[in-house]
């Protein structure tokens, strides 16, 4: 029976931990905590003056700017937060909570868990190559497209969240963001290297596949030169937009077809990710398409860029993947903000509709009413007449502005407090009260329903008709209803799509 080691963390707390190593990372070694609430990393090599100093500043005060402000609760689940730090016998450690049971696979691999992963960390690359997911993950572990995107709106937060407190994780991979897409879960590891620009440098440069092209080009400078890029807020941006379009599209987005050295492997792989990094989809330039002819069964029908370009993510990504891998691939200052990326995924969350085919693999789809509505995973055409809301909030009494927001109805759809009034931003900040929903929606002897469980205000604009509470009223093309009254209290007009 191992021994219980006790000791102390630098500021006091009682830490135990048990002499046996659970695990081995690139820089620690790791034990549990006799009851497996906590963990204890202790660094192999000797740690300098800097380092110790930054891991005290982790631990302490840019841990209690994070949890203990408004919202902070809610930053426990999403940011596995390093709690103390500790000395025993010459070795620095660090003290880190468990990873939430969501996070463990349940189900392991096929075949009867064939590879061995059942209870293992759901590393993000099971999830993120259409290879692997096809091959090898449970079906019951892999979600479907509106669990990725509630996984990816989690991941924006959280990364934007680190950036608003001025410091950057500069190692953002699929290896350090564990997910549950079953649940639509996002939790970011590893917060102990976090950089903060000027005052700690980073540890590491990155994980290959998510490194900026800016840090791939100039890695074989000294660390010390000006002219090297190291990892920062806008790498972390480059790294998020890529963990986003893969969880999304289940491909790499510069790993094309494009051969840029044929007898040197790593000078070609170096100029993929670096020097002469191209988008696969870059619209002026098709040299880096993904060849379909050379792709793996269980890699399609992902990896065929025709079938499912990045445009079936919806106009607000769309937009967010073309600033990042074309405009801002090489220009860090032109990459969306993690706010950008978190505003558009919500609005897309928003603009998906359940797939008429019980047997889709993605079950949801962003619907587009510009063309023939059909689901762009299994090309079931959509059926039925449907009610698109577009959404205008008053600035001033009577008067309003499109907020350039849609939201998609389908029976069942909810309608919150942050779509009736544009003030109300569906973030951490959330009270226990905002949160749950005003109205819902129902499709009922040939009609659409808007059903009111809070809204006092709501009213049919052009009837001057007040639909009180537990009230409800018909959906009709052309309709406007107001949801809110005063500051940006928002009004729908309705647009009836027939298919």
């Amino acid at each position: 029976m191992s021994k219980v080691v006790k000791c102390k963390t630098i500021d006091g707390k009682d830490v135990e931990f048990v002499d046996e190593i659970i695990a081995q990372g690139g820089m620690k070694d790791v034990y549990f905590a006799p009851d497996k609430s906590y963990v204890v990393g202790f660094y192999r090599d000797k740690q300098d003056a800097q380092a110790k100093d930054r891991l005290q500043m982790i631990t302490g005060k840019y841990r209690e700017s994070i949890f203990n402000n408004v919202g902070g609760d809610y930053w426990k689940n999403l940011l596995c937060w390093p709690s103390g730090m500790l000395e025993h016998e010459g070795r620095l450690g660090v003290v880190v909570p468990v990873y939430a049971k969501e996070f463990f696979f349940e189900h392991g691999s096929k075949n009867n868990d064939s590879l061995g992963i059942k209870g293992k960390e759901k590393e993000g690359k099971w999830f993120a190559a259409s290879s692997l997911r096809n091959r090898f993950v449970d079906p019951r572990e892999l979600g479907d497209w509106l669990t990725h995107l509630k996984m990816c709106v989690l991941l924006a937060r959280a990364t934007r969240r680190l950036h608003f407190a001025g410091l950057a994780h500069s190692d953002l991979s699929y290896k350090n963001v564990l997910v549950n897409p079953s649940r639509g879960g996002a939790c970011v590891i590893d917060l102990d290297g976090l950089v903060v620009p000027g005052k700690y440098p980073p540890d590491v440069v990155g994980t290959p596949d998510f490194i900026a092209p800016e840090v791939v080009k100039t890695t074989h400078l000294a660390k010390n030169d000006p002219q090297r890029s190291l990892p920062r807020r806008e790498t972390d941006l480059h790294a998020l937009a890529v963990l986003i379009y893969m969880y999304l599209l289940y491909r790499h987005p510069l790993r094309g077809g494009k051969v840029h050295d044929m007898q040197d492997e790593q000078r070609d792989e170096a100029l993929m990710m670096g020097e002469r990094a191209l988008f696969v989809e870059n619209p002026t330039d098709a040299s880096n398409r993904i060849r379909t002819k050379n792709a793996k069964p269980s890699e399609l029908p992902w990896a065929d860029t025709d079938k499912l370009p990045y445009m079936i993510t919806g106009p607000y990504l769309a937009k967010c993947f073309k600033e990042a891998f074309v405009d801002g691939l090489h220009d860090p200052s032109k990459r969306p903000s993690a706010s950008d990326w978190e505003t558009a995924l919500v609005k897309t969350v928003d603009l998906v509709q359940p797939c008429q085919n019980a047997a889709c693999e993605q079950k949801w789809y962003v619907f587009d009413s510009s063309t023939k509505p059909k689901c762009p995973f299994c090309n079931t055409a959509f059926k039925g007449k449907l009610p698109v809301l577009n959404l205008y909030s008053s600035r001033k009494e009577g008067s309003f502005r499109s907020d350039n927001h849609r939201l998609m109805v389908w029976t069942g759809q909810s309608l919150f407090w942050w779509h009736a009034n544009n003030l109300i931003v569906p973030n951490e900040r959330l009270s226990g009260d905002q949160k749950s929903r005003v109205g819902y929606f129902v499709f009922h002897e040939n009609k659409w329903w808007l059903v009111n469980e809070r809204l006092a205000d709501l009213r049919d604009v052009a009837n001057k008709t007040d639909i009180p509470i537990g009230g409800k009223i018909e959906l009709k093309h052309d309709q406007q209803i107001l949801f809110a009254r005063g500051d940006g209290g928002r009004l729908a007009i309705v647009q009836m799509v027939e298919a």
